[in-house]
C-alpha cells in the first residue's frame, strides 16, 4: 500500500514540477512521498523482524520437541523398570490378579468408587480386596501402599550450606 502511494505521489510530483506547480503544493507532495517511503521502510523492518522471530521460534520448537521425545523415551524406560519392580513386589506379597489390578489402580490415584465402576463390580468388593492387599503387604492403607513404591524413587532432600543451622555447623 505504501509503495503504491509512494509511486503515485512521485509521479504526481514530477508532473506538477514540469507544469510549474506552486512551491507549497510541490513541497507538500514531497513530504507525503517521503512519508510513504518511510512507511515502506518501517513495514519492511517489521516484516524482517517478524520473519526472524518466526525462524527463532521454529528452531526453539524443534529443540523442545526433540527434548520432549528424549524425555519420553527415558521416562518409558524408567516406567518399564518400575512396572517390573511393582510386579515383583506383588508376587512377593502373593496378590491375586484382581488384587493386583486394584493395587495398580490405587497407585494411579483412583478411588474405590472409580475402581468399582472401571472393573464393573461393587465398591464393597473393591474395598474388601483393598483390605486384603494391605493385610498381605503389611501396610495400613492406600497412603502406605503408595509410599512403599515411591519412597525409594524420591531423592533425599538436598540442603544448601547456607540452610544449615548453627547447631549443624558445630
Amino acid at each position: 500500500m505504501f509503495a503504491l502511494i509512494a509511486v503515485l505521489m512521485g509521479v504526481d510530483t514530477v508532473i506538477d514540477y514540469r507544469q510549474s506547480g506552486s512551491f507549497v503544493a510541490q513541497t507538500f507532495e514531497m513530504l507525503v512521498f517521503a512519508a510513504a517511503l518511510a512507511g515502506i521502510g518501517i513495514h519492511a523492518w517489521q516484516l524482517a523482524s517478524a520473519r526472524s522471530r518466526s525462524e527463532q521460534l521454529g528452531r526453539e520448537l524443534t529443540e523442545t520437541r526433540a527434548d520432549a521425545q528424549r524425555f519420553s523415551r527415558e521416562a518409558q524406560d524408567v516406567l518399564k523398570g518400575l512396572g517390573v519392580a511393582i510386579d515383583g513386589q506383588f508376587d512377593k506379597w502373593g496378590l491375586s490378579p484382581a488384587e493386583r489390578d486394584i493395587a495398580l489402580l490405587q497407585l494411579k490415584g483412583l478411588r474405590h468408587k472409580e475402581i468399582a465402576e472401571l472393573r464393573q463390580t461393587s465398591e464393597r468388593t473393591v474395598r474388601q480386596q483393598a483390605l486384603a492387599i494391605y493385610r498381605k503387604a503389611g501396610l495400613s492403607g492406600r497412603t502406605d501402599l503408595a509410599a512403599f513404591f515411591l519412597e525409594d524413587l524420591l531423592l533425599p532432600s538436598v540442603r544448601h550450606p547456607s540452610d544449615a543451622s548453627p547447631a549443624d555447623a558445630g
